[in-house]
């Protein structure tokens, strides 16, 4: 039975998409004098998987990439005109948390709007819609990344908010060292994507040090409470024992909320 918290989560993001749909059809119109292009880019969803869409090193030598379970992989779809990031409503200067209560516990990310102000602005513009309210952490690896990946309102590794924001503070982890890699240290917060500049909602949490090309935006850090909860859900494992799937420890964001430190 669906609870009545859980259907007004579900009421406020099926309006969010509705609200977007209108944007999308006011833009069209506007537009209707314009030659439109005879074909249509097809591109993958901003974070298939941390990994999905792009190769990512596995170890410290870089000749092991991990790649989305073939079965699972969600085949690349043709995207409607998108929609234009939110507008900056920040404070560029100063620190942003985000709060996350979950099902296995409270996860707080401090945000640095200075080194990444797109993505903060989005997570914030989200937030406060209520889009990540009742959604789950669809991906845990346990093997050579060590991440567990959310913020998809469908809960398949292929939603977004139907706008990309650029890459950002891709420099703040270091140089790339011989194997083209840099170290996301556990406790780091950062953005999945499906190529350069395609980040949407999806992020990962790195609950123990990963070697990853700099190709994902660095935006925060989450607090020792919630590093000890995700690697909890971390020791459970992936269903069916691979290294890569849906947790076996359910994870669910209850609610999100966004406010200036």
């Amino acid at each position: 039975m669906v609870s009545s918290d859980q259907r007004r989560r579900q009421l406020a993001r099926e309006k969010y998409a509705r609200q977007q749909q209108r944007r999308a059809e006011a833009q069209r119109r506007a537009r209707r004098t314009t030659v439109i292009a005879s074909s249509v880019a097809v591109v993958l969803a901003a974070g298939l998987a941390v990994w999905a869409s792009v190769a990512l090193t596995g170890d410290d030598s870089g000749s092991d990439t991990v790649a989305a379970q073939p079965s699972e992989t969600p085949s690349a779809a043709p995207t409607e005109e998108k929609q234009p990031e939110p507008a900056m409503s920040i404070d560029r200067k100063a620190t942003y948390a985000m709060a996350l209560k979950t099902n296995v516990g409270d996860i707080t990310i401090t945000m640095d709007a200075a080194k990444a102000p797109h993505t903060v602005n989005s997570f914030k513009h989200l937030a406060d819609k209520k889009y990540f309210d009742g959604t789950k952490c669809h991906r845990l690896t346990t093997s050579g990344i060590f991440v567990l990946q959310c913020g998809d309102p469908k809960g398949d590794g292929t939603g977004g908010p139907g706008y990309s924001i650029p890459d950002e503070n891709l420099n703040g982890l270091g140089k790339a060292g011989q194997a083209g890699t840099v170290t996301y240290p556990k406790g780091t917060v950062a953005m999945a994507n499906a190529g350069p500049n395609t980040g949407g909602s999806q992020f990962f949490l790195v609950y123990k040090d990963t070697q990853l090309p700099p190709n994902y935006t660095p935006f925060g850090t989450f607090d020792a409470d919630g590093l000890k909860a995700v690697e909890e859900v971390a020791k459970a494992g992936v269903e069916g024992g691979a290294g890569d799937g849906a947790p076996q420890k359910k994870v669910t964001i209850e609610k999100a909320a966004v406010t200036k430190k």
